[in-house]
């Protein structure tokens, strides 16, 4: 699956969100399975969880990281890429 900046995400009913001292821990209650969120992660889950809009989470990550915008877009995408792949984000 490839995400694109136009897609909304939404969190699975039946995915949790854990955070301590800035990392996190994401749990798939359906396959059993967790995935670690270092701060950037952590972040940009936040930021998915917020907007849904991925257009939105990018704008954001271009406000709050100083990192040339088409280095954002592709972290920001492999990263929801990644999620969607384990069934820990969706497109609404």
């Amino acid at each position: 699956m490839t995400a694109a900046l136009t897609q909304i995400v939404r969190v699975p009913d039946d995915v949790l969100f854990r955070e301590l001292q800035g990392e996190a821990v994401i749990l798939s209650l359906s396959r059993s399975t967790y995935y670690g969120l270092d701060a950037v992660g952590t972040r940009i889950w936040q930021l998915c969880e917020a907007h849904g809009l991925l257009q939105a989470v990018f704008d954001a990550m271009q406000r709050e990281f100083d990192a040339p915008g088409e280095m954002l877009e592709a972290d920001l995408l492999t990263f929801v890429d990644d999620l969607l792949t384990r069934g820990l984000l969706a497109i609404q």
